[in-house]
This record gives structure tokens, C-alpha cells and sequence, in this order.
């Protein structure tokens, strides 16, 4: 029976050596093919609303980084011009957002794009790449009430985790707290206090629970998964009892998988021919929380997990959703990059060949769906391009936007 999310993986498995021309002979020029590609597809006007998920700041986003790669040094100068000039466009559009509270959102929001204006302005050495810090500071305030969002305010898309996953992005990159201690314990405390109380009210077995919209998401993009990765990322600011919530809850996560993956949402049973394998919901995405978990443990069940992750997403991770990073087939690949780095097994950047080989095949292109944005960082081709430049540098590949390694 035909899969109706995923392309069958015909690829034959490591045999101890990696694919031969798949280095920066051929990686380097797709790559500047492919920002040519995107660079004709923005639109003449608009495109500043949708964040970096999916509006023009996830662009300026992937020229920085790109700009960011030795490889491209001749490209550096005119890629992070074209990212200057896209993200006070998008920077603009988010002055004037009246939505004090969508404001506050890092993939959806103000606060990533002006956490990318910073980026981008200190890589081109601009003195005011520190009024868009003060302007991401500033929003800092705007997280900490319990319920600032209806929704759910502690996700990672529009929530409180974002926000400081934002805040971590900005640390490593720029190496510079930008968040004070005080800022960063409050609103870990208010996410810690918001997962308690819902944990409580809804009768859960474990310590920390939370919903979006009404549904209780174990994935990254809107789920348990991603929360716990930013607490333990900032688990130096917790009270020790209140970091021991968080490792339970962790560990309650493990026990949750079933058959190498997990549900969309808590408590729902898994149809194997019919089951979500993204980074959005599911392995591809899970995976980051215990990679975390076990580079501040160092405890092999977590890596052990991680392993598993990355076999079902060798099975099932050439998605048809498109290229993308979200739920495409970038967004597989990158599980491939995060344990090549915990393990140091050429087995793992073999696989990410494959999968990024398979992104220029016929069988792709022709069965892929069609993609409304293109050119956006998450669903479309940006979020290609910066997979494409990691594994041309996989000793430094990250998923965008969303570190364990800091």
C-alpha cells in the first residue's frame, strides 16, 4: 500500500564510505543556484507579515547564514545587503504591528524578526544592530503574565519558549547575554507555573503539561517536547526542585514513544500507515529535546532515543510535503546532522547526501506538493538552502533557529 506522506526510501544504507562528488564541488554551486532561484521568487511587494516561518524575514535569515559560511566568502558582502534590506522592510511591518501580544512571537512575530535584524545588522557591523536587541529586549515583559495568550502561551511558535529559544539563538551567535538573570528566571518561572497548574487541573500522572489551542501537542512546533528543551536549556535558572519537575516530565516523554516515534498529541494511538514523521510533529522534531537531554546528562537511554529518531526517519522522512524544514524533506535530513554531531558517525552525513540527493530527483519533483511559499524558511526552499550549507559544514550544523548545542 502506497504511503500517502512519505516517499519509499530506495537508497541503499552506509557501507562505510560517503557519497563520492556529494562535497563542495557540487554542494556549493546548488546552493548559490538555489538562493538565485528564491531571490526570483520574492514577491514584488508584501511578504513582510508571516514571520520567519514563513514571511521575507526567514529569507534575510537563510542569506545570513549563508553569508556566515566560509565557502561563500566571495557571496558574503551582497548576501548580507539583500538581508539588510529585507529585514527593515519586515522590521518596519513589525514597528507598526498593533498586537502587543503577537508581538512577542518568535516564529510568527516581532520578537524573531527583530532577533534576525540584530544578526544580520552586527554581521554587516552596524552600530544600530543594538536598537533591534533593545527592541527584542523589550518584549521580554510582554511573556511573563500566566495568560498572555489565549491560545496557549507557551509554545514555541507564538509562546514564552520561543522567546527565550530566541534569546539563546541570539546568545550563541552574537556571544553576549541579551536577556538578564532576572528576565530569563521569570519567565522560565512562568512557563514552570503555567505547566504545573494545567498538569494539576487536568489530572496528568507527570509535572508539567501544557495546550495550544485546546490540544495537548507532544511535538516541537507547538508541544511538550520543544518547552522542555528551552527549560533545560535554561535549567542553570531553575530552583533544583523545580528542575527535577522538568527531567521527570523528560522522562515521561520517553515513555510516550511508540515504535520509534510519538503521537501529534498526548494519549492518541499511532496509525502506522497514516503516521506524522516531521519536525513539526513526531521524531524529526522530538529527537532535539533528548539530544539536550543527554549532552547535559551524558545518560544513554536519551542518545539511545535520539538513535531510534533517526532510524524511522531514515525509513520514513522523504516527505512529500515538499522541501522544506518543517515537515519536508530538510527538516529529515537535519536529524541526520544532529547525530552526526553526538556521535561522530559518518554514517549519519552519508544519510543526509542521500536525502538532499533525493531533493534535485525526478521522482521528487513530480510527486512533492506544490508550495505556496516557495522561498520561505520553514515550508519552502530557504530552509533547503541552510540544510545545504550545513552539511557542506557538518561539523557546525544546526537546525535554524533552534540550538542544543548552546
Amino acid at each position: 500500500m502506497e504511503n500517502k506522506r512519505c516517499f519509499t526510501n530506495r537508497f541503499s544504507d552506509y557501507k562505510g564510505s560517503l557519497v563520492p562528488g556529494q562535497s563542495t564541488e557540487l554542494g556549493a554551486p546548488l546552493v548559490l543556484r538555489t538562493v538565485e532561484r528564491i531571490l526570483g521568487k520574492l514577491p514584488a511587494q508584501g511578504g513582510e507579515e508571516g514571520g520567519l516561518y514563513g514571511g521575507l524575514a526567514g529569507v534575510a535569515y537563510m542569506l545570513y547564514h549563508v553569508s556566515q559560511c566560509p565557502l561563500f566568502s566571495a557571496h558574503r558582502d551582497s548576501y548580507l545587503h539583500r538581508a539588510g534590506s529585507i529585514i527593515e522592510a519586515c522590521v518596519l511591518h513589525y514597528d507598526r504591528e498593533q498586537d502587543r501580544e503577537t508581538r512577542a512571537s518568535f516564529l510568527l512575530g516581532g520578537a524573531g524578526v527583530y532577533a534576525a535584524a540584530a544578526l544580520i545588522y552586527r554581521a554587516q557591523g552596524r552600530a544600530d544592530f543594538s536598537q533591534a536587541l533593545g527592541k527584542f529586549r523589550a518584549l521580554g515583559d510582554l511573556c511573563v503574565p500566566p495568560g498572555f495568550l489565549e491560545c496557549g502561551s507557551d509554545e514555541l511558535f507564538v509562546g514564552r519558549s520561543g522567546y527565550l529559544c530566541a534569546a539563546l539563538v541570539l546568545k550563541q551567535k552574537l556571544g553576549m547575554e541579551v536577556l538578564t538573570p532576572a528576565q530569563i528566571k521569570s519567565i522560565c518561572v512562568a512557563i514552570l507555573e503555567s505547566g504545573k497548574q494545567y498538569s494539576k487541573k487536568k489530572r496528568k500522572p507527570f509535572p508539567l503539561m501544557y495546550s495550544y489551542y485546546g490540544t495537548e501537542y507532544l511535538g516541537a512546533a507547538h508541544g511538550l517536547s520543544s518547552i522542555l528543551q528551552i527549560l533545560l536549556s535554561c535549567q542553570n535558572y531553575l530552583q533544583p526542585a523545580d528542575r527535577d519537575l522538568v527531567w521527570q516530565s523528560v522522562d515521561f516523554l520517553v515513555n510516550q514513544e511508540q515504535n520509534c516515534n510519538w503521537p501529534p498529541e498526548l494519549g492518541e494511538v499511532i496509525e502506522r500507515e497514516n503516521e506524522l514523521v516531521h519536525w513539526c510533529h513526531g521524531a524529526p522534531g522530538i529527537a532535539y529535546l533528548f539530544a539536550k537531554a543527554y549532552l547535559l546528562s551524558k545518560k544513554p537511554c536519551y542518545l539511545d532515543t535520539c538513535i531510534r529518531c533517526g532510524e524511522l526517519t531514515w525509513q520514513k522522512g522523504l516527505l512529500k510535503k515538499g522541501p522544506g524544514i518543517c515537515h519536508g524533506v530538510a527538516g529529515s535530513a537535519y536529524v541526520f546532522l544532529l547525530l552526526y554531531r553526538l556521535t561522530g558517525n559518518s554514517k549519519y552525513i552519508y544519510r543526509a547526501q542521500k536525502f538532499a540527493e533525493f531533493l534535485s530527483s525526478e521522482e521528487f519533483k513530480m510527486g512533492s506538493c506544490t508550495i505556496e511559499s516557495l522561498y520561505s524558511l520553514y515550508e519552502g526552499l530557504s530552509g533547503t538552502v541552510c540544510f545545504l550549507v550545513d552539511l557542506l559544514q557538518p561539523n557546525q550544523a544546526e537546525f535554524p533557529l533552534f540550538s542544543v548545542f548552546v
